[in-house]
């Protein structure tokens, strides 16, 4: 994980590595609530998902300033940009649990989906709700067994271990998503019609070399107010999000192709090929040909 700050709270952003499945697992009390401690306090948000699974637990902590007691069985589907706060260390409040940390565009498309996505749907309350489902007590041993499964398979990294990682991370999603079935409605009526239309029109013209006021113009709103509400909403700027989908498709486009890389530039909506490697560079820490390499 890297981090950066906003609005003095620091943020944790999952950081992509080549050949590594975009996903991530820790183990509490073994290990920290973040892959990678964070400074100050045990304040933070994210700019990606969370699955926080607490199988022994008795406590309480703040999400966007909201108290949630923590119970045995209590499983928290966190959105991106929301701030989560443990005013004791998190071992004192989740004795036995697991935290599962991953991108929406694990699954393909998911990135722009995701509210609507079956897999992902139960993360569609956004930032101005927090999803709490119960685990019965008879499928409790059943999610410790996927996520420690999952789990094993990122620690051991055996042969075919990217692809098995993200197949359990599937099953994982997809008995989240059957718990989450029965709130169904109350989700849909939380719908997010401003992002749906963001995520639409980067979606559609990620390609072309578009800016801020190019999506605000579309919209109808001035660059100001949609960097804010976006920002609220999901941890991320437009920009940002813009970035993601163009080196998400860079990324496939390095894997999949033998496009050079000025050729994967234009179609990603960079013109100029120097100051593309140059972002990719600074989003991967590596340029694009070693990506590819590797």
């Amino acid at each position: 994980m890297a981090r950066r700050t906003t609005g003095g709270v620091p943020v944790a952003v999952f950081r992509r590595l080549p050949g590594i499945p975009p996903v991530a697992v820790t183990r509490l009390s073994d290990r920290p609530v973040t892959p990678q401690p964070l400074p100050g306090p045990q304040t933070h948000a994210h700019d990606f998902l969370v699955l926080l699974y607490a199988h022994r637990a008795g406590g309480s902590f703040l999400i966007d300033d909201r108290a949630w007691t923590v119970v045995d069985g209590d499983l928290f589907v966190i959105a991106p940009g929301q701030v989560l706060s443990f005013p004791q260390p998190a071992d004192r409040i989740i004795e036995d649990g697991w935290v599962v940390f991953f991108p929406a565009d694990v699954i393909r498309g998911g990135a722009y989906s995701w509210r609507a996505h079956p897999l992902l749907f139960p993360f569609a309350c956004g930032a101005d709700r927090t999803q709490r489902l119960r685990v019965p007590r008879e499928q409790r041993p059943g999610w410790v067994e996927r996520i420690s499964a999952l789990d094993g398979e990122l620690q051991t990294r055996g042969t075919g271990w990217s692809e098995a990682s993200l197949a359990h991370l599937m099953l994982v999603l997809v008995a989240a998503a059957r718990l989450a079935g029965d709130v169904a409605d109350e989700l849909r009526a939380a719908d997010e019609p401003l992002l749906a239309a963001v995520f639409d029109v980067i979606e559609h013209r990620f390609a072309e070399p578009i800016s801020l006021a190019d999506v605000a113009d579309e919209l109808a709103l001035t660059p100001g107010h949609l960097t804010t509400s976006v920002r609220r909403r999901t941890g991320r700027t437009v920009q940002q999000w813009l970035t993601e989908r163009r080196m998400q498709e860079a990324r496939r486009l390095l894997t999949e192709t033998d496009l050079t890389v000025a050729a994967i530039a234009h179609r990603v909506g960079f013109p100029d090929a120097s100051y593309f490697i140059r972002r990719f560079r600074t989003e991967h820490q590596i340029t694009p040909a070693l990506w590819r390499r590797r």
